[in-house]
């Protein structure tokens, strides 16, 4: 499955070693980048991206998507979707923006709303999820505005830099994905 999927704003694609750059790796050691992932725990280099890559393009489960900005046609972050639970027709979904520059745009919202598209349409999945750490106010409001809704918080679950936080939990299910985008 090579094929793209397209917004207005971005478009995605599945990551491909190419991908594997030394601009990749620097995203994920910034530590305003990182602060949210749970890639901070560990030292990130070429050789840990790609075998993070290769797993992925080798997974049966589980879809890491290229987050491209539409006009410069540049590599911005990653979505993923899985891994895909065939038992219960659900899946989680992660997301980050590494270039700091492309922030605070709608990319991230738009990346999610393309990505749940892929879930239920392509996959056939019944839910998707997402978890955030709960000081993560920028990720949350994407979430909300790409349709998903708050069910729940694991009180002080998450280390961060400020302490232990609670772990936010979002989910959308298909008929509620369907409505929304029967309005549109």
């Amino acid at each position: 499955m090579d094929e793209i999927i397209s917004g207005n704003k971005v478009s995605l694609r599945l990551v491909t070693l190419e991908d594997c750059t030394q601009e990749y790796v620097s995203w994920l050691e910034d530590p305003e980048v990182n602060k949210y992932l749970e890639t901070r725990w560990s030292k990130q280099t070429l050789e840990t991206i790609k075998d993070f890559v290769s797993g992925i393009r080798n997974s049966s489960d589980s879809y890491l998507f290229a987050i491209i900005e539409n006009q410069s046609r540049k590599h911005i972050g990653n979505i993923k979707i899985g891994p895909v639970n065939k038992n219960h027709s659900y899946a989680d979904t992660s997301y980050f923006i590494g270039d700091k520059s492309s922030w605070g745009k709608g990319y991230a919202t738009e990346a999610i709303r393309l990505v749940t598209g892929f879930g239920f349409e392509k996959l056939g999945l019944h839910r998707l999820q997402a978890g955030l750490y709960e000081s993560n106010i920028g990720s949350e409001r994407c979430l909300i505005k790409a349709g998903y809704s708050f069910e729940g918080c694991m009180k002080k679950q998450l280390k961060s830099d400020k302490g232990w936080e609670g772990h936010k939990f979002y989910g959308i299910l298909r008929e509620e994905w369907a409505k929304k985008e029967n309005k549109n």
